[in-house]
């Protein structure tokens, strides 16, 4: 990257360049307010959105709800076969956090314009931004799925009909700095198209 290019970097762009997620293990209180966590989803919804279809919705989990989030992860859990150290690490996975939300995505394979392929990047792309508005606020902040996601119980619990469970996002205030990552290549994820 040239001198020039880092002297002149946008501050937006350069927001975007240090951003990268952060384990609850580093997070405190506070996460973001009401507003705070409304202007992260104004930023989601400013990512692509082919035909419209918003193919995605969050659900906040109150303080007062985690015992019942972590029942349900507990049940997983049991349900998995874990030991009784992987569950209890399950429960506790419900606090993971000051705030946490919950993403549902509802992916619609009827819509033969926008076919599902292309609404589940519009989902990614929405969680993409969301991330990096709560960095740009000064939050850490970690997506966590895996295959608890598809447990019918945590489904019908944050889940209408068609609707799947995506993940988690955990947002906290740091408590340490974000590690530098090794600089990425990016010259090695682009070639020219040579046809024929």
């Amino acid at each position: 990257m040239s001198d020039r290019i880092t002297t002149d970097m946008p501050v937006s762009l350069a927001a975007l360049l240090g951003r990268h997620s952060l384990g609850p293990r580093w997070m405190v209180a506070p996460g973001p307010d009401a507003q705070e966590l409304a202007l992260a989803v104004q930023a989601a919804l400013r990512a692509p959105n082919h035909g419209r279809l918003q193919p995605w919705r969050l659900v906040t989990i109150a303080e007062a709800q985690r015992p019942a989030l972590a029942a349900l992860f507990e049940q997983f859990a049991r349900d998995a076969g874990k030991s009784e150290e992987e569950v209890a690490t399950e429960r506790e996975r419900a606090w993971n956090g000051p705030v946490l939300v919950a993403w549902v995505a509802r992916i619609d394979a009827s819509v033969e314009k926008v076919p599902p392929h292309e609404q589940w990047i519009c989902v990614g792309a929405a969680m993409g931004n969301f991330m990096n508005a709560l960095h740009s606020l000064g939050y850490g902040a970690k997506i966590l799925s895996g295959r608890k996601c598809q447990h019918p119980a945590l489904v019908q619990a944050f889940c209408e009909e068609g609707e799947q469970l995506v993940g988690f996002t955990c947002i906290g205030t740091p408590t340490r700095g974000l590690e530098p990552r090794e600089k990425d290549e990016a010259a090695s994820l682009v070639s020219a198209w040579k046809p024929g």
